[in-house]
């Protein structure tokens, strides 16, 4: 899944979770449960999630969602290879994002 968010410094719970079709109640489940999820609040307790938060998203969702870790055995998964498992699904995003891009020129040629 490649979330298509607008470039901005922080977005609302409400454009996360509508960028990764889910409820906002699950978007809050992952920030409670998940230590690498930490957005800020402001004032009104509002949720302000940062650029770094949405890669963090990202990468829960691809391994909650798509490769259909429990949310344990993903904590797990975060905790042991943080750093060399981010890096990757960085890599792998940015060539999935550049293969979309080739097919579109392809297409319309």
């Amino acid at each position: 899944m490649h979330v298509e968010l607008p470039e901005k410094l922080y977005y609302t719970i409400g454009e996360v979770a509508k960028a990764f079709d889910v409820n906002t109640s699950l978007i809050r489940f992952w920030e409670k449960e998940f230590d690498i999820l930490q957005p800020k609040k402001n004032a009104k307790g509002n949720r302000k999630f940062t650029p770094q938060d949405i890669k963090n998203l990202e990468f829960i969702y691809h391994l909650v969602k798509e490769r259909g870790f429990t949310l344990e055995g993903a904590k797990i998964h975060l905790k042991e290879n943080k750093h060399k498992t981010l890096d990757k699904f960085e890599i792998i995003r940015k060539l999935e994002g550049v293969k979309a891009e080739l097919l579109k020129i392809k297409e319309n040629l």
